[in-house]
């Protein structure tokens, strides 16, 4: 067996030697991120300057060009280890993964590794908003204090008369997002300590209570994983039923997306080893224990991700979601009403819980990104080449600042070796 050499102290060095982002940069790509998309810390994607390297997957592998492709981006950033997928509409579909799951043991990353998708779960949330407003279940247009108006806390959310469910979904509604407020951070860092995370979607609202609102509901756009947090309760209390019981039935089941599950609880079979960049939130480095569970709950995010999946069913979601088997016709459309994130340019924007990108080299491409403490992942579905192609990296240092271009650089290459195969 080959031996692997892996430097990992010298990658909780560089983890440790972050600085912290600028909200306001982040605000502005947190449609892409993940549900907890905090004030990570990190300046520069490069891992090779620092000394950084993790030795590709030992197994035997397909020696095809989306497997060397993803096994190059990974020695030239030297992140841990990813997983990648494609699939076309007419059922043609491939697979790779290169580097390590977990570090320390030297275990590989393998296709069937899962991560943390983060806020790629928003798209799933969204899916079941625009199936129950389709059904007649929900309204997309009336205040949400039909369905709100009884918790005890409703008059004292920011916008709380003029907010609608479809504000709400798509980042409309002028609400803060409480993942950036001190007091969030600093209660997440108390239940750490007395293992009583996660925090209830109900007392999660209570970080935005009686702030003022970012702008008048439906006159902005700005990222609030707080409503959709909002979003979730709705659901429950239209539906009577829980969320996660709801995507499981609709879509989970009948597309076989059998290695997505909620991310509910400390111990996720399967999970990879996640390498997070230092965080408001205090948490460590590793994202797991020796044994594998989870050393902060994830649970935490809810309705804003919620999800642990694999790159291989991320795929198969966006090829069946955008293809126009997951959702009636008319739900779908409704779902990409999308409009534009800043009024000067329509190159980018938002519907309900997925991104559309206009104006590209590739045409309209639909998706999201998801990044939360020691992941990162992405999922695009290029519509005028029914193509979809996901990812997921099993660390977020260095993955999503101002100064890395590592996920557009993984996004763009590999799209060019999937339509270069295709042909």
């Amino acid at each position: 067996m080959k031996t692997h050499k892996i430097r990992t102290s010298l990658f909780y060095k560089f983890a440790q030697q972050k600085r912290l982002k600028e909200v306001v940069y982040l605000i502005m790509l947190l449609l892409f991120t993940g549900a907890l998309t905090l004030r990570i810390n990190s300046q520069n994607a490069s891992k090779n300057a620092a000394g950084l390297y993790f030795t590709a997957n030992p197994t035997e592998k397909p020696h095809n060009e989306f497997q060397d492709t993803l096994d190059s981006m990974q020695h030239r950033y030297g992140f841990p280890g990813a997983t990648a997928a494609y699939e076309w509409v007419d059922g043609r579909k491939g697979t790779a993964a290169a580097g390590m799951a977990d570090a320390e043991t030297a275990a590989p990353m393998t296709t069937e590794s899962r991560m943390l998708a983060a806020s790629i779960g928003k798209m799933f949330v969204g899916a079941v908003a625009a199936s129950l407003i389709h059904d007649g279940v929900l309204a997309p247009d009336i205040p949400v204090s039909r369905w709100l108006g009884g918790r005890n806390w409703f008059t004292r959310l920011p916008n709380h008369e003029e907010i609608t469910l479809r504000h709400l979904l798509t980042h409309r509604s002028g609400l803060p997002n409480h993942v950036y407020m001190d007091a969030f951070a600093e209660e997440v860092k108390k239940r750490m300590t007395d293992h009583t995370l996660p925090i209830s979607p109900d007392s999660l609202v209570q970080f935005v209570l009686d702030q003022e609102p970012l702008f008048k509901a439906g006159e902005g756009w700005a990222y609030t994983d707080t409503g959709y947090i909002l979003v979730g309760l709705i659901i429950e209390e239209a539906t009577g039923r829980d969320i996660y019981s709801i995507i499981e039935e609709q879509f989970l089941a009948p597309l076989n997306l059998y290695s997505t599950s909620p991310s509910d609880r400390y111990v996720l079979p399967g999970l990879a080893a996640g390498y997070a960049a230092e965080n408001s939130l205090g948490f460590p480095v590793k994202t797991t224990t020796p044994g594998g569970r989870m050393v902060w709950h994830p649970g935490i995010e809810w309705t804003g991700g919620g999800l642990i999946s694999t790159s291989a069913d991320l795929v198969s979601w966006g090829a069946e979601l955008f293809g126009g088997d997951a959702l009636p016709e008319e739900a779908l459309a409704l779902l990409l009403d999308a409009k534009p994130v800043d009024p000067s340019t329509d190159e980018i924007l938002y519907g309900m819980g997925v991104a559309a990108y206009k104006n590209g080299a590739y045409g309209t491409v639909y998706g999201h990104r998801g990044w939360i403490p020691g992941y990162t992942s992405s999922l695009r579905y290029y519509k005028e080449y029914g193509v979809a192609i996901a990812f997921q990296i099993n660390t977020d240092i260095g993955m999503m600042d101002n100064t890395s271009s590592v996920i557009e650089t993984m996004e763009s290459k590999l799209l060019e070796v999937v339509l270069g195969e295709g042909e």
